[in-house]
């Protein structure tokens, strides 16, 4: 999850991604999984100017006894937001949530339900579910996320590349791993 605080910080962030999709020559989107390293050194060194903070929850599926979350993604996805959500240290109140927009109109519905019923009425002001490909804050949660992910791996040698340039720079407020 991306904090933003400060709202002009976001859009301010959201535009310089604009200007680096252009500067680097990158269409439609800046996604992790799909991004050179030079450009994603780049696109870190660029929007760590910014003020804004990442709490993230890492879920190892095979420490998950619940049948119901083994197997239901939607489950599994409502539960971990929800998660990562509830135990916030109260950053989120009144918040706007950007979600990227995968998922059809009914799991869109019933995951909004879902968090205003079980996280409360004053930490969420609106949801709002975006296509990454349109929206330069959700690309920053997925370069965020991967490098995150990243981290994590037992074999790639830039394993903490990008973590490394986010806790430089103060952004990484809290990774969770959940057991």
């Amino acid at each position: 999850m991306v904090i933003f605080k400060d709202f002009s910080q976001a859009e301010a962030a959201s535009k310089a991604i604009t200007d680096l999709r252009q500067t680097l020559s990158v269409n439609p989107e800046f996604k992790f999984s799909k991004t050179h390293p030079t450009v994603k050194d780049k696109f870190f060194d660029e929007l760590c100017q910014y003020d804004f903070e990442v709490r993230a929850l890492v879920v190892d599926k095979s420490n998950i006894y619940s049948q119901k979350l083994r197997n239901d993604t939607d489950s599994f996805y409502n539960y971990f937001v929800k998660m990562l959500m509830q135990y916030d240290d109260d950053v989120l109140q009144n918040a706007s949530i950007k979600i990227d927009g995968s998922g059809d109109k009914e799991f869109k519905k019933a995951l909004t339900a879902y968090l205003r019923q079980r996280i409360g009425e004053h930490k969420i002001k609106k949801f709002k579910f975006t296509d990454s490909r349109k929206d330069n804050l959700i690309q920053l949660a997925d370069m965020v996320v991967g490098a995150v992910a990243r981290s994590y791996s037992d074999t790639r040698k830039d394993a903490n590349r990008w973590l490394e340039v986010l806790k430089r720079r103060y952004k990484i407020k809290s990774i969770w791993d959940f057991k």
